[in-house]
């Protein structure tokens, strides 16, 4: 079978290797979809996340979907927790010391036409869905999950400050989870993802040196977001997300930077009494996301702008990494 492994920064080279064999309650799935995340760019472009670094070639890929050999279509969940350290059995999965995770460390992930992954984490999809569909899923779950811990309800003004594939899609969640004002915010020379969240109703503002915080302050009348959500992984929108957000509201930081500390204006936070929350993957959330497409609540299709076959793997991280379009899939 034909895989794609990352060597090194921008070091993308394509295999001939031997098809997986399942292990015990492991299931064999012919990949047909892979979408690239804002994570597997940090690995392409910089060879690393913060501290973790690629210490051997590895198979890019954890948003993935494909068919099992007695022909389900399933979306797959990346991450595979040990399900008995005490932050699994109290609902954490998501922090388990132990975790295994698509692509990273010693596990390969999915941009190549075949693996073998555990059973548990197979999720066969509704009539009427497609492989992309299923791969757009994982971040999906990435975005309930965002919202979940910015404890969004009825009637809240949520903000989002980066509207790449992940801003998008929280901004989608929280319009279904009842937020009557949504605003969103990113670079002016990315003009398409600004376009994409005005199209899912939000009010949108070009990032502009922290300028667009007044802006947003002045729309919602001088009383501030109840929540900000952080999505660009850059300090700048950490920044507007806190000058941004009223007094006593939340900060919900989803972004993934690029250098091992995040900071925030100790004056701002602490004269608003802001509370800040790191987003770490998901949790449980598959079948709520399946549930949410399933109810047409989101639009997983409309954020996929680029299909690329896996022998062109390299051109599709280079067009990701441009931030060209919203979505890039990769379909082995």
């Amino acid at each position: 079978m034909r895989s794609v492994r990352l060597h090194g920064p921008r070091d993308l080279r394509l295999h001939d290797e031997e098809r997986p064999k399942p292990g015990p309650a492991e299931a064999l799935v012919r990949v047909e979809a892979v979408g690239l995340c804002g994570s597997d760019l940090h690995w392409f472009e910089e060879g690393g996340i913060g501290s973790s670094r690629i210490h051997r070639p590895v198979v890019p890929g954890h948003e993935m979907a494909g068919r099992t050999a007695d022909g389900r279509l399933v979306a797959i969940e990346p991450a595979i927790s040990c399900e008995r350290c005490p932050l699994c059995l109290a609902g954490h999965p998501n922090l388990c010391p132990a975790i295994r995770f698509s692509g990273q460390g010693d596990d390969d992930g999915s941009m190549r036409e075949w693996m073998a992954w555990p059973e548990k984490n197979l999720f066969p999809l509704p009539e009427g869905f497609t492989a992309a569909d299923g791969a757009m899923l994982e971040p999906l779950g990435v975005a309930i999950h965002t919202i979940d811990l910015a404890h969004v309800r009825p009637g809240m003004r949520v903000g989002v400050f980066g509207s790449g594939p992940i801003g998008l899609l929280c901004l989608q969640v929280a319009k279904a989870a009842g937020a009557a004002h949504l605003v969103a915010t990113d670079l002016a020379s990315r003009r398409h993802r600004l376009d994409a969240a005005r199209s899912f109703g939000a009010e949108t503002f070009a990032a502009e040196e922290g300028r667009e915080a007044k802006a947003i302050l002045r729309s919602v009348g001088g009383q501030g977001l109840d929540v900000a959500i952080e999505a660009a992984g850059a300090q700048s929108a950490v920044d507007a997300a806190a000058e941004a957000v009223r007094p006593g509201g939340r900060v919900v930081l989803a972004g993934i930077p690029s250098d091992e500390r995040t900071s925030f204006k100790a004056s701002t936070a602490r004269r608003k009494g802001l509370t800040f929350v790191m987003v770490r993957r998901m949790k449980h959330t598959y079948p709520r996301a399946i549930a949410l497409a399933t109810a047409g609540r989101v639009a997983l299709l409309s954020l996929v702008t680029h299909r690329f076959p896996l022998a062109e793997a390299g051109p599709a991280f280079e067009v990701a990494a441009r931030r060209e379009g919203l979505k890039v899939i990769v379909e082995p």
